[in-house]
């Protein structure tokens, strides 16, 4: 099944990420980092939890774990994506299978990203006096499969300022979660959680200051499968 294809489920974890058209950019200000992660609390942050990040000039990527059913329902009804009176929760499970001809859950999920994406690409073709698609249809998601996969993500992703040349060193790039996770600041990511993973702040933060080559070349394969 192509990456672009993939059911997104209930309680599961995925990559999310995503390019430019061509060689535009998705971000033409600072102001453009801070208004798309505005729409991904209004959009996403409801209905899963985020565990990394990085936005750069021309793609992003995201870890995120997806929240029971139970509760991206009720965000749908609240936002009136599916009124009660139309769908009781009982029936909104039933049609969420990938057995179904169409997968309920999977189709509003895909609508929150879509309103996400469409609605930060609008107020940049205003700002940049563009027309045209932003992204590159069909955002990419993959799902999250071992504990060393969910590793080797989280060191990727904040590793790709680097990788990419964006930036010198991993601290000085401001558009990712790494510094945010290792503040003492209120935070919506799941800092603890990663910290767990990486069995301790200090080993996180280790784990990071490795060469990651292997690492990067690992994802990055998995990414274009």
């Amino acid at each position: 099944m192509s990456i672009k294809q993939q059911i997104l489920k209930s309680d599961t974890f995925y990559h999310i990420y995503n390019h430019a058209v061509g060689n535009d950019k998705l971000f033409f200000m600072e102001r453009n980092y801070s208004y798309f992660l505005s729409k991904y609390d209004e959009y996403i942050s409801p209905i899963a939890n985020t565990y990394c990040y990085c936005l750069m000039p021309n793609h992003f990527h995201f870890l995120i774990q997806l929240k029971s059913e139970k509760i991206i329902y009720t965000f749908l009804k609240e936002i009136n994506r599916i009124p009660e009176t139309v769908i009781s929760f009982e029936e909104f499970k039933e049609l969420s299978s990938p057995d179904e001809d169409v997968d309920y859950l999977n189709l509003h999920l895909i609508k929150l990203f879509s309103s996400l994406f469409n609605g930060y690409a609008q107020a940049v073709n205003i700002q940049e006096k563009r027309k045209g698609n932003l992204f590159i249809k069909g955002f990419r998601r993959k799902e999250i499969t071992s504990s060393e996969y969910l590793k080797d993500l989280i060191l990727y992703i904040h590793l790709n300022p680097v990788h990419h040349q964006f930036a010198d060193k991993l601290e000085t790039w401001k558009h990712n979660s790494y510094n945010s996770i290792l503040s003492d600041k209120p935070t919506k990511l799941k800092r603890n959680e990663m910290f767990n993973l990486f069995e301790g702040k200090e080993n996180f933060v280790f784990s990071h200051n490795q060469k990651n080559e292997e690492v990067i070349q690992r994802m990055e394969s998995i990414m274009n499968e």
